[in-house]
């Protein structure tokens, strides 16, 4: 039997699948797969659907709903199947939902009639992914239902809630759930009180700000940024209160100026606003919104307006090209970024350190390291950062000597290494497997002629070094030895080395610290539970699998961007919407046929 999501992959329509389900279920003569021209009636009369495909079968369909009405045939078929209450039913459709941004009253139902062992996790899950889209006064409507639904609310409820009101300014709706969360007597949650503080702050209520500063019995990094960044806003709010009461004559670069400080207090609707809305626009209006959106972690949207840009006739200086050439390395966009490097030649612009840095780091993560050397060998002069951001690429490459080489001729031109320049040449002796070049560059910054202390990175790339070469032990030494507590990902290269082992004695430890960090990270507890599996102790993953149900972890999708004719293209696991999926399909088919008539071996875990 072919597979199955090369089967649905060449089905056109979400309603073509049910058919093919609904007549799968009754067909009790096996047959085989076969469909050439995406006829799903072709494919009905060929096959037998077990039990078990169904579930997979209906999971594939839920992303393809593009209306309300595809997607209750899926829940009815869900109901009568009998999987409506299965984990990963539940949390495929609050990925569907969370994304679409629609239909939260039918959302809110479904989950109630999951009952879902009087769990909030999933309403968390769907608050949370509304309060992140473009339509945050979702996440409210969401809130708001599921209390109408007869659902508590809890402590990773709030900071979500919080979080979109913050994103559509509404204090007024803020404040109301201040009042909630003070009666529930949760405001005494660290995340709860920061997510307040971010919302007064941001909506220019300093008071209340300070107020819920001041009440704070702890307070971390994220709550001293918050208060600052709050009062700085408010100052900078009241300045933009006075330019547009009393306009100047330097209009422009006010406005410039406005854009500037919004940025930087990461206020990137109030800055495109007021870019927006300028009559003319010069290159530090430009540039200074496209800089701001890469600070942001938005590098697609940096690129549209740097297109934008061009249209409008504006030419591009060396720090907009700068932010540009981030923008590309950000998303692997290279023909971008080659375009960049042509128009810096053509244009004869003059490079200098940043520009050249820049470049440096576009082609090392875009894959093209020996464009990144070559890049590297013909500036005239480097600073720290174009060493580090070279060392960082001959490191991603697997390059582990040529990195070896760059570092002790970096040494020998007299640059001083930093923090960053021996995570690199750790990371690449980690991932070359160099482990008696790892102990001496890890050994050689603590000593005195660097006499640099190494962060919780530092120790957790020798410790994966170790892990990965088998040397567990050692790697437990150097755990021990730490002057501060591993971290999830540490425990991970332990887990990992564990199970190369076939080691399990040490599981029940590294479960007790995941408790311990409350780590959300999936990947560590999957981990765990396939070592348990492994070994036969059902009890036990039944335990990991119950704790991250507790804690409202869940395993997020991967996902394969490659770059294509200058666009990038995504491929979720899982997702079928891409237009080319099903050439996609037929050519993994293929690959994946000629890799095994070669002999390939699949491993399970």
């Amino acid at each position: 039997m072919k597979s199955w999501s090369f089967a649905f992959s060449n089905c056109d329509f979400v309603e073509g699948l049910l058919r093919c389900i609904y007549v799968h279920v009754y067909i009790k003569q096996p047959a085989e797969l076969f469909s050439e021209n995406g006829n799903s009636a072709s494919a009905t009369n060929m096959i037998k659907i077990r039990p078990y495909h169904l579930k997979s079968v209906l999971l594939d369909c839920i992303p393809t709903c593009n209306n309300l009405k595809s997607f209750k045939t899926i829940h009815a078929q869900l109901v009568t199947s009998g999987i409506v209450r299965n984990d990963l039913v539940v949390n495929r459709v609050v990925d569907f939902f969370g994304k679409s941004g629609d239909f939260v009253h039918y959302a809110c139902g479904f989950l109630k009639q999951c009952d879902w062992r009087i769990s909030s996790f999933p309403f968390n899950s769907l608050i949370s992914s509304y309060a992140g889209s473009d339509r945050p006064q979702v996440a409210i409507l969401g809130y708001r239902q599921i209390v109408r639904n007869g659902f508590s609310p809890d402590v990773y409820t709030f900071p979500a809630v919080l979080k979109s009101c913050s994103k559509f300014m509404g204090i007024g709706e803020g404040r109301q759930i201040h009042g909630i969360v003070v009666k529930m007597g949760l405001v005494i949650d660290i995340y709860v009180q920061n997510s307040l503080i971010h919302l007064y702050g941001i909506c220019g209520h300093c008071g209340g700000a300070g107020r819920v500063f001041d009440e704070m019995l702890v307070r971390d990094v994220v709550s001293w940024t918050s208060i600052i960044s709050g009062i700085n806003l408010s100052i900078g709010r009241g300045i933009h209160g006075l330019i547009f009461k009393r306009p100047l004559e330097e209009g422009l670069e006010a406005s410039n100026a406005l854009i500037d400080m919004y940025v930087k207090c990461e206020c990137l609707n109030e800055a495109k606003q007021i870019f927006d809305e300028l009559p003319q626009k010069d290159i530090i209006s430009w540039t200074s919104i496209i800089s701001g959106l890469v600070q942001c972690n938005r590098p697609k949207d940096s690129l549209e307006l740097f297109y934008d840009m061009q249209s409008s006739g504006v030419q591009p200086d060396r720090i907009t090209l700068t932010s540009v050439l981030s923008a590309c390395a950000a998303i692997g966009a290279l023909d971008y970024g080659k375009w960049v490097h042509e128009y810096i030649d053509r244009k004869a612009i003059k490079w200098d350190i940043q520009i050249g840095t820049a470049m440096v780091d576009m082609y090392a993560k875009c894959g093209c390291i020996d464009l990144a050397v070559q890049t590297f060998n013909g500036m005239a002069s480097k600073n720290i950062f174009t060493w580090n951001a070279l060392l960082n690429g001959l490191a991603m490459h697997g390059r582990g000597c040529e990195a070896q080489e760059l570092f002790e001729e970096m040494v020998r031109v007299g640059m001083m290494p930093n923090e960053v320049t021996f995570l690199a040449i750790l990371t690449a002796c980690c991932h070359s497997g160099l482990v008696d070049e790892g102990r001496k560059y890890f050994h050689q910054m603590i000593s005195w002629q660097y006499n640099l202390s190494p962060r919780l990175e530092h120790y957790g790339c020798m410790i994966d070094l170790l892990c990965r070469a088998g040397l567990l032990d050692e790697a437990l030494l150097l755990v021990k030895t730490m002057p501060m507590s591993p971290d999830v990902l540490i425990m991970g290269a332990i887990l990992s080395a564990c199970k190369a082992k076939g080691i399990s004695h040490l599981s029940q430890h590294v479960l007790d610290h995941l408790i311990e960090l409350e780590s959300q990270y999936s990947g560590v507890y999957v981990l765990l539970s396939n070592i348990y599996a492994s070994n036969q102790r059902w009890t036990d993953v039944t335990k990991v699998r119950r704790l991250m149900n507790e804690k409202g972890i869940k395993k997020f999708p991967g996902m394969s961007i490659i770059e294509l004719d200058g666009k990038a293209h995504e491929f979720p696991v899982g997702d079928i919407s891409h237009p080319r999926n099903k050439d996609a399909w037929i050519l993994l088919k293929f690959l994946t046929n000629q890799i095994f008539r070669e002999g390939y071996v699949q491993a399970h875990s």
